[in-house]
């Protein structure tokens, strides 16, 4: 029986490449000298311009604002970490970010579960609550979590367990759907079953070892919620 789901958000409520690959285009874009420096940029944060796309690698993928300013910093004198941190979440509040399902439909109909929904992202919380309220799903939530909220980044498990603490929720009756290991490894650390979907950057491969099941996509979740046990 699952009472509740706790959704990572980046390449799982949004698809990946279409989202950040857009924010990476345009912020390197704005901060380069020229199109050398922007190579070197891109380089320092595993983009591949040509792919609109990211290396594996890359710290855009799971890692918080901070971590990817210090990949940046050293290659933009006199712009400290904190500075490039405040200017990243700031381009990532307006960035446009493309649904990797349609959402409002999919979180309604899993409410009418009774199930309870929460967000844990390694995005900060400012620009996460403006995609969420962007695409309609503030008030379809019941718990929104960045790494700077007070719980920890991603793969510690502090999210995860404050959403289950929150909600009230037993952990081994939630589910943690993500696109990464970071995802899988933090909801495992928290008692939780955990989903991979493949609307990010790793592959199948990859995460179903650490997975209890691996998906498509998020809109694949009901169909998939419907072979478990009563």
């Amino acid at each position: 029986m699952i009472d509740g789901i706790v959704f990572d958000k980046d390449g799982t409520l949004f698809d990946f490449r279409r989202s950040w690959g857009l924010w990476a285009r345009m912020f390197l874009t704005g901060i380069a000298r020229d199109a050398e420096h922007f190579a070197r940029l891109a380089e320092a944060i595993g983009y591949l311009p040509e792919e609109n796309s990211f290396r594996p690698d890359s710290p855009v993928i799971a890692a918080t604002a901070p971590d990817i300013a210090e990949a940046l910093a050293p290659h933009l004198p006199g712009r400290s970490v904190a500075q490039l941190t405040q200017a990243i979440d700031t381009a990532a509040a307006s960035v446009a970010m493309a649904e990797a399902v349609p959402l409002v439909p999919l979180f309604t109909a899993l409410r009418a579960r009774g199930l309870r929904l929460g967000v844990a992202t390694n995005d900060s919380e400012v620009p996460a609550r403006a995609h969420l309220g962007r695409h309609g799903l503030t008030e379809l939530v019941d718990f929104i979590a960045g790494w700077d909220s007070g719980y920890g980044a991603k793969p510690g498990p502090g999210m995860c367990a404050a959403f289950a603490s929150q909600t009230g929720l037993d952990p081994a009756r939630v589910i943690m759907v993500g696109d990464s290991l970071h995802d899988l490894d933090a909801g495992r650390a928290a008692g939780m079953r955990t989903i991979a979907v493949l609307t990010g950057i790793a592959t199948a491969p990859d995460l179903a070892p650490h997975a209890d099941a691996v998906l498509p996509d998020i809109g694949a979740l009901p169909a998939w919620l419907d072979t478990l046990p009563g």
